[in-house]
Parts: C-alpha cells; structure tokens; sequence
C-alpha cells in the first residue's frame, strides 16, 4: 500500500473484495483478452482465416497480461485498446496477426462492460435479497408490539414495529423487481462495426449476412447472453447506463428512508443499530452511541443518487452513431455507482441483521401519549353512555390542552383525571384507564404484515437471514 497517492475510500473503505476485483483492471484486460478470444474461435468456425491453433494460442494467453508494455505503448499510441491489442500479440505471437479481425474499439470495451454490469447487478440482487430477508425476519417478530405512529414527526395514531418495517421492506422488494427489469434488458452489442452497420464483417464474410448474424449469436451466447441489441451504432445505447444508475439510485433511496427512520428512533432510544462492544461514539464525549452505520447509509445514498445523473446527462448527448465524451466519465460515474451500492447494502445488511429493539422504551412513549391518542375512542364510548357528542369534543379538547400544557412544564400525564372530573364525560378514571390499552388501537397492523410477508415467501425461500459477517 502506498501513502502518498490519493486512494478512493470505495476501495479502501467500503466495497466488497468481489466488487473490487470484478471494476478491477486485470478483470477487464482479461475479459478484452476473452472476447477476442471468442471472436477468433467465432470467425474460424464460420469459415475465415483464423486457424484453431491460433485461436487456442490466445485462449492459453487471457491471463498472461504485461501490463508495464501495455501502458509503455499506450503512451507512445495514445490508445488503450491499441495498447492492449499489442501487449496480446505479444504474448501470443502466433495468433497476432488475426487479433481484432473485423472489430472496432467498442467491440471490446463496449461488450467488457455489459459483461461486468450484468455480473454486478447480480451480485447486488444477492446482497439486496438478504436485506430483505432479514426485514421480514424482523417484521415477523415484531409484527403485533405497539409502537407510537408518527405523521410530520408528530404523534400520531399507534402502528407497530413490525409494520413499520414491512414499510421499509415494501420499498426495497419495489427495488428488486425493478433490479430483474434492468437484468433481463441487458443485452450484448457483438461485433457491429465503427457505425453499428456491420460493413466490416459483412466484407469479411463475402456479403454473406446469415454468417454475420451467427457470429454474433455465437459471441453472446459464449458470454451467456441471448440476444443483442436490435440496432446500435458503434456503442450499446447509453440509455442502458441510465437505467442500471437509476435502478441503484432506488436501492439508494429505500436505504437512506430506512436508515434515517432508525436514526431519528434511536434518538428516542426505541430502536438502535449494532454497537460493539469496545467501539467509540465520540472523542470527547465518551457516553456517546451515535448511529454511525445509518449515518453512513445515508451519506453514500446521497452520494449513489447524485452519481445516476451523469448517466442521464451522457444518454441525451450522444451525437448520432458515436462521441467519445461518454468514455472519462463513464469510467468513473458507473464502477463507482456499483461499488457505492455495494458498500450502501453491506451496511444495510448489518444493521439489519442486528437492529436492537428497546421494547420498555417504546411502552414509555406509547403510554405518555396513549391518552390524547385515545381520545376519539373515549369520546365514542361517552357518547353510547347518553352524553352530548359536541359538548363531549369540546371538553375533550380543553382538557387536552391543559393536561398538555402540564407536560410541557414537566408534570406528569393527568388527562384520564381530569375528563373523570368532568360529569358531563361519565366515566371514572378508571374506567378511562383500562380503555387504554395499546393492542387495541393498533388496527390491522399485525395482520397486514403478516399478509404481506406471506406474499414475499416464495422470493425468499433459501434466503437466510442474519448480519453477514461484514466489516464495517
């Protein structure tokens, strides 16, 4: 490791090996080496001057890479594929000659990054699975214990944990679907030309258009793809790359909405994120438990949702069959989307594997704010009881205010007491009392998530849940 470049914190910080070494250089040279390979084994099949011995020189050769002569030639060629074309001959010396026979630069770039995209987005698709796995794990257990119910950060009626995570889950299962649209669009560009027209090929193959078809279901298929692209020009259509950012900009977004909930409940102390034991909140005030793992969920979510604009931005502006203002920024903006991703599920993986739940904590809050909850419910039973429903409402309402008031200065909760006090209402405070019960102002909660994560069993079966032994 070296200490006086700058390193990107994706790499050393927070993606996973598998990511890192999928973005890597070596796995993209290799995968270069690999379609050129494929190629030639395609055009000696159908007939072309490429010869078996040759075709196997260059299979035995994919990993042999010099990448010193490479970048040697490419600051003399000021070309990477040139470069790379080059350093291949060079190992394979016999194959040299036929290496990139009818192929433009893209055929190589172009067809590495369908590859490695359509194998990221299904590593995602894993760590997204698990995350929802131990949703639902946590969602079921917690589906029926009461909870106080927030509208504009104020309260509102109860709910409970376990719906409240069925919430978050519905986003992240929203995102899956989304994810396999993305995956079964993906499709392989072959070997098209310098415009997308194939006149290269078909010179090749003596205007023979049959054998220019075969040769590229050949290559996709070698490379595990179905089909290509209907047309193109000399790229796949960057409207691709925007939907692959898109789609990690919703895994994103899900992230960041589950991640701040759990931040602004761990505040109130009802639900908080892993802790270990020797970890440190703060340098100065060691009593600190800061939610640093949603912290950072939400930071790289920014980040991630940001990032999905740049493909945007290049989609729109690519000029008729071809500009190369796409390339500097798509080296970039898409191995980083990915491995942003990557390291955001990681954490999400974490937390919520290992979400703490602080039940006397939630029953204290519930139970402050029960009585004003519970208000419209008193009221109906006031009313069966013969009193005067406007009159009840409005004695409701100043009660309300007053008790509230008290707690504002620090008094205790009187408000059962003080509608007990007035005749008109009917009731002992007793009587108020045990109507406040925070099971019975949970309505459908548990049986909604109950239905719901019913319907998910099928997508999880052999998913397990659980905090992957991830290192955050």
């Amino acid at each position: 490791m070296t200490y006086e470049q700058y390193e990107s914190p994706l790499s050393t910080r927070y993606a996973s090996a598998y990511l890192l070494r999928l973005f890597s250089r070596r796995t993209r040279v290799e995968t270069w080496r690999r379609l050129w390979t494929e190629l030639a084994r395609a055009e000696h099949g159908l007939g072309l001057p490429v010869t078996a011995e040759q075709v196997r020189e260059l299979d035995a050769h994919v990993a042999d890479i010099d990448f010193d002569l490479a970048a040697a030639r490419e600051r003399e060629v000021r070309h990477d594929v040139m470069a790379h074309i080059y350093a291949y001959g060079k190992a394979a010396p016999a194959a040299a000659g036929i290496i990139h026979l009818g192929a433009t630069s893209c055929y190589v770039t172009d067809n590495a990054d369908l590859i490695l995209y359509r194998d990221a987005l299904r590593y995602l698709r894993g760590e997204l699975l698990r995350v929802i796995a131990n949703l639902a794990a946590f969602a079921e257990r917690y589906k029926a214990l009461p909870t106080l119910g927030y509208t504009h950060y104020q309260s509102a009626q109860p709910v409970t944990v376990g719906k409240r995570a069925a919430l978050w889950l519905q986003g992240f299962v929203s995102d899956l679907e989304e994810m396999d649209f993305v995956l079964g669009s993906v499709r392989f560009l072959g070997c098209r030309g310098a415009t997308g027209t194939e006149a290269s090929l078909l010179d090749l193959f003596d205007g023979d258009g049959a054998k220019v078809d075969e040769l590229n279901r050949r290559l996709a298929a070698a490379f595990g793809f179905d089909a290509c692209f209907d047309v193109c020009g000399q790229t796949y259509p960057r409207k691709l790359d925007s939907r692959i950012l898109n789609c990690l900009s919703a895994v994103a977004q899900s992230c960041y909405r589950m991640a701040e909930d759990i931040r602004l409940l761990q505040h109130d102390r009802e639900l908080e994120e892993p802790f270990e034991d020797a970890q440190i909140g703060s340098s100065a005030m060691a009593y600190k438990r800061n939610p640093m793992r949603c912290e950072r969920i939400c930071s790289l979510s920014r980040y991630l949702m940001a990032d999905a604009a740049n493909a945007a931005m290049t989609a729109s502006t690519q000029w008729l069959e071809r500009t190369l203002d796409d390339s500097a920024n798509r080296r970039i903006s898409m191995p980083e989307g990915f491995l942003c991703a990557d390291a955001i599920l990681r954490l999400a993986q974490n937390v919520t594997g290992e979400l703490r739940v602080n039940e006397a904590m939630i029953r204290r809050a519930l139970a402050e704010q029960l009585p004003f909850l519970a208000t419209e419910n008193l009221l109906m039973e006031a009313v069966k009881r013969g009193g005067d429903r406007q009159a009840l409402h409005e004695t409701i309402r100043r009660c309300c205010m007053e008790s509230a008031r008290r707690m504002k200065d620090g008094e205790a909760c009187d408000l059962p007491a003080r509608l007990a006090a007035v005749s008109a209402f009917g009731m002992t405070e007793a009587e108020i009392v045990a109507l406040l019960k925070p099971e019975d102002y949970i309505g459908r909660c548990a049986a909604q998530t109950e239905t719901y994560l019913a319907r998910l069993a099928p997508l999880l079966q052999g998913t397990a849940a659980g905090c992957a032994e991830i290192e955050v």
